[in-house]
């Protein structure tokens, strides 16, 4: 069946100030999707957990249906209002074709360390010892193709969790949790800010076909008090620090804590942080992003 579909875009230059109001009326006239990008060249790499950042100069995006009937009128209602204070206003048609296949090919079995694999749904699986993890792209950030995703995936392969007990904090997909699963691990907990979060993580289960009392999901706020053998934060940076003393406080004495979503511009501030906490700290690189892992020092 073929998933060839054409779409107009909506495209709207303007100040973070007005992103609301604009988003409101691309909204209510009907756009199936509304993304945002950067006009200028300002990076937002650390927001505050459970804060959407924007840039203080956006390009907003609204998606309509090909045929969609009330463009002109849109467009007429976005020039008129001079209170807005739009930059550039312009439409742009997508280009008909295979969405879907597009979208699969860009997405291939990927391995990481020794012998875990990460492989889409609709690819052949094959028959072998390795340790398979089935995920698509889709409700959260988490399929490997990140570097810090990818670094956590290697350091899991290397140190199997065997019989350990593992909290995957900023779960995402559950991909960390899955793997440490698949690894032996005998408790997990995945826990994120973002219900959309805990939400793919139990579907990302159910593919994988792992038991429903294998991982459990909850808030941040409602982990339980009792420490585990491992926590991986694969977050970024800025909460790592801000979190630092509660990420050590859920690890047993000598337990393990491996760090990622850090820029290597971010070594010293985050090694600064834990060493503290922390004994036999190492450092491993992947492009631009590090993992920083290390054992709790005992008390």
């Amino acid at each position: 069946m073929s998933s060839k579909v054409s779409w107009q875009q909506v495209i709207c230059r303007t100040s973070r100030e007005y992103q609301q109001a604009i988003s409101d009326k691309l909204e209510a006239t009907g756009a199936a999707s509304i993304t945002y990008q950067d006009a200028g060249d300002q990076p937002v790499l650390e927001p505050l957990p459970g804060e959407t950042p924007l840039w203080n100069d956006i390009i907003i995006t609204g998606l309509f249906a090909e045929n969609f009937e009330k463009i002109p009128t849109l467009l007429f209602s976005l020039k008129d209002d001079t209170a807005w204070k739009i930059k550039e206003l312009r439409t742009e048609v997508l280009e008909d074709q295979d969405w879907e296949r597009a979208w699969m090919e860009d997405f291939h079995p990927m391995k990481f360390g020794d012998n875990l694999w990460i492989y889409p749904s609709w690819s052949e699986i094959p028959n072998d010892d390795s340790v398979k993890i089935l995920l698509d792209p889709g409700l959260a950030f988490g399929t490997g193709t990140h570097p810090t995703t990818a670094l956590c995936l290697e350091w899991l392969d290397q140190n199997p969790p065997k019989s350990q007990s593992v909290i995957d904090f900023g779960c995402g997909s559950g991909i960390l949790a899955i793997a440490a699963a698949k690894l032996g691990a005998s408790s997990i907990i995945a826990t994120d800010i973002d219900e959309q979060a805990l939400v793919a993580s139990k579907e990302n289960m159910r593919r994988n076909h792992i038991e429903e009392n294998a991982i459990s999901t909850c808030y941040p706020d409602k982990l339980p008090q009792q420490p585990v053998d491992l926590v991986l934060a694969n977050i970024l940076s800025g909460p790592l620090i801000e979190l630092s003393k509660s990420l050590i406080d859920l690890i047993k004495p000598s337990g393990q804590l491996v760090l990622s979503g850090i820029l290597h511009t971010q070594h010293n501030a985050i090694v600064e942080t834990y060493s503290q906490y922390l004994r036999n700290i190492k450092v491993k690189q992947l492009s631009d992003w590090l993992r920083i892992s290390g054992q709790k020092i005992d008390n």
